[in-house]
C-alpha cells in the first residue's frame, strides 16, 4: 500500500518537471502561474470529491483542539522539551539565511544551556510533573521514534543532493552529447526529429538538467511496485537499512566520468535506494505506533522530511561552494562526502535495530 502511494506521488514529481522545462522555455514566470493554477485545480477537487473515511471522520470528531495539542506535544515530551526543540528548530532555519552559522550557534548554545540550567534548578526544588508545564522539568517522549527520525533525516540529507546539487553538477561538468545521440537514434526510430524538441529539451547544446533528474521518478513509477512485492517479508527497518546503502553506491557511481549516461546510472541506482527506504520507513512509522496515535506518528514523520531539506540545502550550498568550480574544483570528493553521509546513516540504523529499537526488531537483520 505504502509502495503504490509512493508511486503515484512520483507520477506528480515525474510529470511536474517536464511539463515545467517545457514552460520556462517561454518564460519563467509560466511556471509559477501553472504551478498555482495546478493546486487551485487539486484543491477544488478535493472539496468537491474527497470523504473523510468514516471510521477516521468519526475518531477524530471526539478529540477537542486541546487533546490533539496535547497528543502532538506527548510524542516529543512534554512543554518545556518540545519548547526547546521547536527553538531549536527556528534558530537553524533562522541560520539558513538570514543569521550566520556562528550567530546560531551562539543563539542556540545560550538557549540550550538557559534551559538546562533551568532544568537543574527545577530538579533541585523538587519539581515533577504535577506543576505547572513551564515549571516541570524537561522529559522525553517517545525517544525511539525521536532518534529514528534523526536517522532518517539523514537519509534525507543525502536524498536531497539528487535535486539540489545534481542539477549543478550537471550544468558545470556533464558532457550530455552522449545521451542527446542516444535520443536522435531512439527518435529516427520512432520518425521523428529530435532537433525539433531542442528548445524544450536542450540547453547551451547540452540536456536540461531536469529532464535526467526526471528518471528518477520515471523509474518510481516504473518499478515500485514490483520492489515492494520483493521485499514485502522482510521487516520495514531491513529495507530501509538496504535501501540506504543502495544510495551510498549511487553517489559512487558519480565517479565513474563526469558523462550523460554515467549520471542516468547514478540516478536510476538511488531510484532503488529510494524504493526499498522511503515508502518502508513511513510504514515503520505505523507501524510502531499505539493504534490511538498512528496519525500523529505518521505526521511526524515529516520532521525527518523537514530536516533533510534544511540541512540538504546547507549542506549543497557549502560543499558545492568548496569543491565546484568556484571552489577547489574537486567534485568527485562531494560525492564521496555525500556517500560518507549516506553510509553514516545506514550504520546508525543498523545500531538502532540491534540495540535501540524493541527487541523484536533487534533481530530483524540476523
Amino acid at each position: 500500500g505504502f509502495g503504490i502511494f509512493y508511486m503515484m506521488v512520483n507520477i506528480g514529481g515525474f510529470i511536474g518537471p517536464i511539463v515545467a522545462g517545457v514552460v520556462r522555455g517561454w518564460d519563467w514566470k509560466y511556471v509559477f502561474w501553472a504551478s498555482a493554477g495546478w493546486i487551485v485545480v487539486m484543491g477544488v477537487t478535493c472539496i468537491i470529491f474527497y470523504q473523510e473515511p468514516p471510521r477516521d471522520a468519526e475518531a477524530e470528531s471526539r478529540r477537542s483542539l486541546t487533546e490533539v495539542f496535547s497528543s502532538m506535544i506527548g510524542v516529543v515530551g512534554n512543554g518545556r522539551f518540545f519548547l526547546l526543540i521547536v527553538g531549536l528548530l527556528v534558530m537553524l532555519v533562522m541560520g539558513s539565511k538570514w543569521w550566520s552559522f556562528g550567530h546560531v550557534a551562539i543563539v542556540a548554545g545560550a538557549w540550550l544551556g538557559l534551559n538546562l540550567f533551568a532544568d537543574v534548578a527545577l530538579r533541585a526544588a523538587g519539581r515533577d510533573g504535577t506543576a505547572p508545564w513551564l515549571l516541570q522539568p524537561m522529559r522525553v517522549g517517545e525517544g525511539r521514534y525521536m532518534v529514528f527520525l534523526l536517522l532518517m533525516a539523514g537519509f534525507w540529507t543525502s536524498f536531497n543532493q539528487i535535486f539540489m546539487t545534481l542539477p549543478e553538477y550537471i550544468r558545470d561538468y556533464v558532457d550530455t552529447s552522449d545521451l542527446i545521440a542516444g535520443l536522435s537514434t531512439i527518435a529516427v526510430w520512432f520518425g521523428t526529429d529530435i532537433s525539433n524538441w531542442s528548445r524544450a529539451l536542450l540547453e547551451n547544446n547540452q540536456l536540461k538538467p531536469e529532464y535526467i533528474i526526471n528518471l528518477n521518478a520515471f523509474g518510481i513509477i516504473a518499478f515500485q511496485v514490483l520492489i515492494s512485492y520483493i521485499v514485502r517479508r522482510r521487516s520495514p527497518l531491513t529495507s530501509i537499512i538496504l535501501g540506504v546503502s543502495v544510495t551510498v553506491v549511487s553517489f559512487l557511481v558519480y565517479l565513474v566520468a563526469p558523462t550523460g549516461w554515467v549520471v542516468v546510472a547514478a540516478v536510476l541506482v538511488f531510484s532503488v535506494g529510494e524504493m526499498l527506504a522511503s515508502p518502508r520507513s513511513k510504514e515503520y512509522a505505523g507501524r510502531i505506533a499505539p493504534p490511538e496515535k498512528v496519525g500523529m506518528y505518521m505526521g511526524y514523520f515529516y520532521w525527518c522530511v523537514a530536516l533533510g531539506n534544511l540541512f540538504g540545502g546547507l549542506l549543497s550550498g557549502i560543499t558545492y561552494q568548496h569543491f565546484g568550480p568556484q571552489g577547489v574544483d574537486r567534485p568527485g570528493a562531494m560525492w564521496v562526502l555525500f556517500a560518507v553521509l549516506a553510509a553514516t546513516t545506514a550504520v546508525g540504523l543498523i545500531v538502532y535495530n540491534r540495540i535501540v529499537a524493541p527487541q523484536r526488531a533487534a533481530g530483524d537483520l540476523s
